[in-house]
């Protein structure tokens, strides 16, 4: 790095791992002049994280953004599912003094689409894209995200939004017996207890505890075995190795939940610009989204299937999406 070259800061801070970068306007939001990735659960602070990341830098920061994976009020948020939170004031203050923007992830991530290219994307649904219309962004990682962008004249405006812990709405009756089941230990059902990281465990355990699947003992113990259960059952039914019933029939319900979800909020948001896939799911199951499956369930909005079928789908698959939102929304300098 050239000494004392004039930068600015951009992180994507998520409850599993933050990303940070500095980016400068020559370069752009594809051409950082450095970046790195932290496990979030390694440190007790963002500021710990600023100071090894930047520790020993030449670079002059000028401004940051981060993305940060939780409401965003006042400049603060507690981040979901991390017992860690932010404060914008108390980062700058850290930081010198410079100025210090928060943004949801999912904003942050609505900052990428513009930006995104072809090779960033995989088409699920070509439709016929309105160049103004809605697009929403569907987010399944360690929580449920979900957020939209409007056209506001000049632009793409990205808004906030916290839908993915609104109503859990079944469409079978496996998905209702789903609900009764995690009513009785959590109360509320949001839609982020099922189609989630922390949703997809929840699946299993239905399926196990109502003995509609037997779960094998070796998976019994891989899973006793790991600090995240999420990665283990998706594996699981996606090997060609091992057949193992209980974790493909999790996967497929997740699916069909996902499918179910977009759907639904492509029709609340009228999303004639598409819809977007995001966070670390989606690209990982691949295989099943491409299945003519995924697109019937999505589509299976009644009366207003054919304005459906118009919405372009796509699955973000550049791990640096929300990265690369906040890169841009720093070097805007709004």
């Amino acid at each position: 790095m050239r000494s004392g070259v004039a930068c600015c800061l951009a992180g994507d801070i998520g409850a599993t791992n933050t990303v940070l970068a500095l980016v400068t306007a020559a370069g752009g939001v594809r051409q950082p002049i450095l970046t790195r990735t932290f496990q979030s659960a390694d440190y007790p602070s963002l500021e710990v994280i600023l100071d090894e990341f930047l520790g020993g830098s030449s670079a002059v920061v000028q401004r940051a953004t981060f993305g940060v994976a939780g409401p965003v009020i006042d400049q603060r948020v507690q981040i979901t599912n991390r017992l860690w939170g932010v404060d914008a004031r108390s980062v700058a203050a850290h930081l010198g003094g410079l100025p210090v923007h928060l943004l949801n992830d999912l904003e942050a991530l609505g900052h990428s689409v513009p930006q995104l290219q072809a090779q960033d994307l995989v088409v699920l649904n070509a439709g016929q894209r309105d160049e103004r219309g809605a697009i929403g962004i569907v987010a399944p990682g360690t929580g449920m995200g979900e957020g939209f962008l409007v056209w506001d004249g000049k632009g793409y405006r990205p808004c906030v939004s916290e839908g993915g812990h609104s109503d859990f709405a079944p469409n079978n009756e496996v998905e209702l017996e789903l609900l009764r089941y995690l009513m009785a230990r959590f109360g509320h059902v949001s839609v982020e207890r099922v189609c989630s990281g922390l949703g997809l465990p929840n699946i299993y355990a239905f399926l196990r505890d109502t003995g509609r699947e037997i779960a094998p003992e070796w998976l019994e113990a891989e899973l006793d075995a790991a600090n995240d259960a999420t990665p283990v059952i998706v594996g699981a039914a996606l090997s060609d190795a091992r057949a193992c019933s209980i974790a493909k029939r999790t996967l497929d319900i997740f699916v069909d939940v996902l499918a179910a979800e977009a759907g639904s909020f492509a029709v609340r948001l009228l999303a004639t610009g598409g819809i977007y896939f995001g966070g670390g799911i989606p690209p990982r199951i691949l295989v099943l989204l491409r299945e003519p499956r995924f697109m019937s369930v999505f589509l299976a909005k009644g009366r207003l299937r054919s304005v459906l079928d118009a919405v372009p789908v796509f699955v973000i698959n550049n791990s640096g999406a929300g990265l690369l939102g906040a890169s841009h929304h720093v070097l805007l300098g709004d």
